[in-house]
Formats: C-alpha cells, structure tokens, sequence
C-alpha cells in the first residue's frame, strides 16, 4: 500500500454507534469498517473491520442493540478505540473519505473518538458524502435517500446495519445509480417520455410557476402573489447530472441570499432528514468560545466554503424560548420558483456573543481566502433597536418528486415536557404561519451555513428542529 503524499485510495468507512437515551449522553464507538477503494476501476484495494469496546459497556442500551445488533458479550473481548486508533488513522488520514450521511454522523463521531483519547484526529484530503450526492444527481425516487431505501429501490437487500457490510452496501448502490444516470444521459429523449428521468428534474407547483419570471416576468425577488403551495407540477428544467456546469448553477441558485436573508438550500441539504443526535447540539453557555473555529471545506468544482467548528465537529446550536420577533416570511422565491421560508426571532446575549465570535472569524477567513463579496452580519442590530438584537431562522425546503415541502422537524410543546411531532397535511405555508406566530416561544436546534453569492456572503442559521411553545 502506498504511503507517501499520493494516497489516491477512496475511503468508504462507516461506524455503528450507542444510541444516546438521555440528555448530555454522547456517542461510542462499537463497530468500525472500511473499504479502500481505487477511484479509477472501483477494485477493493483493502479492507478492514472490528467491533470495540467502549469504556462503560452500560452505555449499549437496548436500542442500540436494536439498531445494530451489537450487545455488550459481543464486544467484551474487542479492542477499545485507543487500541484501534492508529490503524484507523493510518486508514483515514489524507486521503477521501466517502460514506453515507457521514458529513452529519460518522465524521464527528471519528473526531470525538480521537478527542477522547487525546489523539489528533486524522484529517480528509476531501469528503464524499453520498447521501447528499446521490439526492442531487438521482433525485428522490428512491423516497428518503437512506441507505436502506436505496437498497430496496434496487433489490439489493436489507440493510443489517453492520459496519462493513454497510460500506459495500454503499459501494453497491453508488454503482447502480451511476449506471442508471449514464443510460438516462445517453438517451434523454427516450428516458424522458417513459418519465424514467422525472425525479432527477426540478419540479415547480402550479402556484410557484406564476411567480417565476417566465410567467410574470418580474424579478425573482418578486413578492409571490400566493402563499399557498400545491402539489401540481406543471413544468420541469432538467439537468444533465453529468454536467457539472449546470449542477453548480443550480446549486447555487439554490442558496441564493435574497434582501429578507432567507435560505432555500438544494436538495443536498437534508440534516434534519439524517440521523442526528439531537444531544450534539449545545446551548450557548456549553459553547467554549476558544473551541470555536472556521476552516475551508471542500465544495464544487474545487470551489471551498467555510464550515464552523467546535473542537472537533461541527457546531450546532439548541437555543431555548426564542421569542418569534416577525412572522414566516414567504415574499420571496429563488430563481428556480421556491418560496424562501424564514422567520425573526430576538437573540440573547450569550447567543450573540456567540455568534459575533463566528462572524468575525468566518468574515476575516473569507477575506484572507480571497473572497471580495460583502460580508453580511448573522446578528441584525437596527438603529433605534440596539439593545433588541434579533437573528432569522431559515427552514429548508426542498422538491420531494412533484411535492414542495420543508424537511425542519417541528414539534409542538403543550406542557412542560410533553413534545408532539406536527403532520402536516398539505405543507400549506399557512399552516406554518398559525403555528409560528410573532410572540410564541420556541426551541431553536439550528446549525450555521456559509454563503458567498453575487458579491454577498455571510453566516445563515438554518433550522433543523424546532419545538414551537402552546400558548
């Protein structure tokens, strides 16, 4: 195996974990699995799995077990992390990682094991990330992207939630999709009117369509003459997923800034979609502003965006009895005719403190990468109103086949401790306007994106999880 700077090997890894069960309960390590991978023929140049033993082996409740199927007499005999570690990093270090959902999960879960053992943890020389992917380039046609959807999409089996044989899973259904993306793109026309191609397009409702500037033509910063979102489609923009021009033009149009600072993501961006621990999100006074940090990650076409650190993961952040300042925004729609959904909340001190701390090392970081776009604060302080700042919480939406929805989870709060999930019936943007109402209270878990669009760049939150307070 070679071991120089020239580590061309992909790295598809995944790791089984413990399943928090109470608050402040993290993560641990039971199951690690990799595969590496030569990029040019997909041939496995090696491979290596084992189970670990955490610390505490009380840790491994019964819903872990019933995830992976990994109980504690399984694991008594196996190696812990620090025994694991250098071979993990010898694995991991400099080269491309690869997995599914591992940008939300496995990665921070990696980063945590080696901060556990106060190891530097080993570092990607890029990240494929295939949930997001495949999203982009297949479409929703396998319905929620998972792994196990996938796998049933193309008869492959049950996923079983085991390491390794997840990583060939993975490889398996990557295979498959390109295969059926490279007959689609060889014969569009064909593809197209078997309705064969129709979830890899962009899909518009009925209502959004008249807003869009080939039916109106009006600026797409248009206010939208309706608030009400239906499911009918009535014309589609197909993109080629082999032309990486037009997948970066409609990316980025995807997270246009617009004058309300509201956020429309692609289909790339399914946090809330993706396992996250909703334990991993930390209030303001659990954040060490010295552990915050900002770093260049790797975006499109070589392209770089900036991503916000704590130690050693992403930063994500649960705020608490947020009081809405403005309604949901709907005014706007991006370029591609979907509703920009956001809404005002007042912020706290610890919050702001916070978050300044981020602005002024991600705006110094972009300056110094060689961005001239003007730097928009994620903390709005109006003249008159100082001492009242407030930050805009943007929901994520995105095309689910011919249906616009937004994938933030929202819970209703009817008493001090119950939550009950919302269904929403139609996701009607007026049902999201009389349950988040100015002067309601909610719990905000929101993670922190860069943007740097037509000369403006900044921080935006965007909502994963909200917990919306009965009145």
């Amino acid at each position: 195996m070679m071991m120089g700077d020239e580590r061309m090997e992909v790295a598809f890894f995944d790791v089984e974990t413990t399943v928090p069960t109470r608050p402040g309960q993290g993560f641990a390590i039971l199951e690690f699995g990799a595969i590496l991978v030569c990029p040019r023929k997909l041939v496995e140049q090696e491979t290596y799995s084992t189970l670990v033993r955490p610390t505490d082996l009380s840790l491994i409740p019964t819903l872990s077990v019933r995830c992976n199927g990994i109980n504690p007499e399984a694991i008594t005999s196996a190696p812990t992390f620090a025994e694991i570690a250098d071979k993990v990093y010898e694995i991991l270090h400099g080269r491309i990682w690869a997995g599914h959902n591992i940008l939300k999960f496995d990665c921070h879960r990696i980063r945590e094991a080696f901060a556990g053992i106060n190891k530097p943890a080993p570092e990607p020389k890029g990240i494929i990330d295939t949930l997001a992917l495949l999203t982009q380039r297949f479409g929703r046609r396998a319905g929620d992207m998972k792994l196990a959807s996938l796998a049933t999409y193309f008869g492959l089996g049950q996923q079983i939630h085991r390491s390794l044989d997840d990583v060939r899973m993975n490889l398996e259904v990557l295979k498959y999709c390109a295969t059926v993306l490279f007959m689609e793109s060889s014969l569009p026309d064909i593809f197209t009117e078997n309705s064969w191609v129709s979830p890899n397009a962009i899909t518009r409702s009925r209502t959004i369509a008249r807003a869009t500037p080939e039916k109106t033509g009006v600026s797409a910063d248009t206010p939208s003459p309706s608030t009400k979102i239906e499911s009918h489609v009535e014309s589609t923009a197909e993109i080629n997923p082999f032309n990486m021009d037009e997948l970066e033009e409609s990316l980025l149009s995807e997270v246009m800034e617009d004058e309300s600072g509201s956020y429309s993501p692609g289909s790339s961006t399914t946090a809330t979609e993706s396992f996250i621990g909703w334990t991993d999100f930390l209030e303001p006074n659990e954040i060490s502003i010295p552990s915050v940090s900002v770093s260049l990650i790797p975006f499109y076409r070589g392209s770089q965006k900036i991503q916000v650190l704590h130690d050693y993961g992403e930063l994500l952040v649960c705020c608490r009895r947020m009081k809405v300042r403005f309604d949901i925004s709907k005014k706007y729609v991006n370029k591609v005719g979907w509703p920009r959904l956001s809404f005002v909340v007042d912020a706290s001190s610890d919050l702001c403190k916070i978050l300044d701390v981020v602005d002024d090392r991600a705006q110094k970081l972009s300056v110094d990468s060689g961005s001239s776009s003007e730097w928009r604060p994620v903390v709005t302080r109006k003249p008159g109103f100082m001492n009242y700042p407030t930050v805009r919480l943007n929901l994520p939406t995105v095309i689910d086949g011919n249906i616009f929805r937004w994938i933030t989870e929202i819970y209703q709060k009817e008493s001090s401790t119950t939550e009950k999930l919302v269904i929403f019936s139609r996701f009607d943007v007026e049902e999201l306007e009389s349950l988040i109402t100015a002067g309601t209270f909610v719990d905000a878990y929101f993670s922190l994106d860069s943007y740097d669009v037509q000369q403006n760049a900044g921080i935006r939150l965007v909502a994963n999880k909200l917990v919306v307070h009965s009145t």
